[in-house]
């Protein structure tokens, strides 16, 4: 029985067509259903035009559902009077930090959704404060935002969504424009972030070793919903992945083949420290 006090975000029945389609067209989602636990590390993963961020949006109230409902808290996100509510549970990360970075020196920028909310100055300061120091950006309070590099802006876009409180973290493809180091940097904040303060994330992403680390993996494809699991389970599944255009991480990839050349490799290996050991065994006995 599902303990509905642990429920954050919660889809039932949800359809989405986009304004202008027409109806014997496929709608962008169809058919989800879907819960998101508190403290939860979500990642969604489908081919491009799958809904993954059409998702997203929904659950963050920047579109309403066409048939179905979406709660946050409890909330239905068609309570326009709760909208911004809403927002502030679940704060938004998007694929272009450019897109989220609006004021002109790193301080004003984290400040800018508190000035929003009217709080009083030495709270906002206080947040401020508190989140740049989490987060690493003390030294970067005073600079300009489109001087920093692309890590340092997506962490400066997750400060601002962090001084908001939220409970959840909605990523849409954080790391996209990133490079490997900007991309290992953001990924460890925001996994620290979940397992430290207990903040629940969503996270789309094209790749897969992003995934690993979650608690539960969606598949999503042509607007539905068609696999989800552990890590281990959905991530491991070659044939599946293959089947919607995916891959699977290196070490899915690497255990596979050799697999086929005769190594002797449990079938649900993600990790790559599971696939040295394995290795290893397998030479000692050799």
């Amino acid at each position: 029985m599902v303990n509905r006090s642990e429920i954050m975000i919660e889809a039932k029945d949800l359809v989405y067509h986009y304004p202008g389609e027409e109806e014997p067209s496929s709608p962008a989602l169809s058919g989800i259903n879907l819960a998101v636990n508190r403290g939860e590390y979500l990642a969604l993963l489908g081919p491009n035009g799958s809904g993954k961020t059409t998702l997203m949006k929904l659950f963050n109230a920047l579109l309403a559902p066409s048939e179905g409902e979406v709660r946050v808290e409890g909330i239905s996100t068609i309570d326009e009077g709760r909208i911004t509510e809403i927002r502030r549970y679940c704060g938004m990360i998007f694929q272009n930090p450019d897109n989220q970075l609006v004021a002109t020196t790193v301080e004003e920028d984290i400040a800018f959704g508190l000035e929003n909310l009217a709080l009083p100055p030495a709270e906002i300061r206080k947040r401020v404060i508190d989140v740049a120091r989490l987060l690493g950006l003390e030294h970067l309070l005073l600079q300009p935002p489109h001087l920093l590099s692309g890590g340092e802006k997506q962490r400066v876009a997750i400060a601002g969504v962090l001084a908001m409180r939220p409970h959840c973290i909605l990523m849409d493809e954080p790391t996209a424009m990133l490079d490997p180091a900007g991309r290992r940097d953001v990924l460890k904040t925001v996994q620290g972030l979940n397992r430290e303060q207990g903040i629940a994330v969503v996270h789309v992403t094209h790749f897969p070793e992003e995934a690993v680390f979650a608690d539960r993996v969606i598949i999503l494809n042509q607007g539905r919903l068609v696999r989800q699991g552990p890590p281990e389970n959905v991530l491991s599944d070659l044939p599946l992945l293959h089947s919607f255009g995916l891959q699977g991480n290196a070490v899915v990839e690497l255990a596979a083949l050799l697999r086929e050349d005769g190594f002797d490799l449990p079938p649900q290996l993600i990790h790559s420290r599971e696939l040295v050991h394995y290795l290893c065994l397998s030479e000692r006995k050799s």
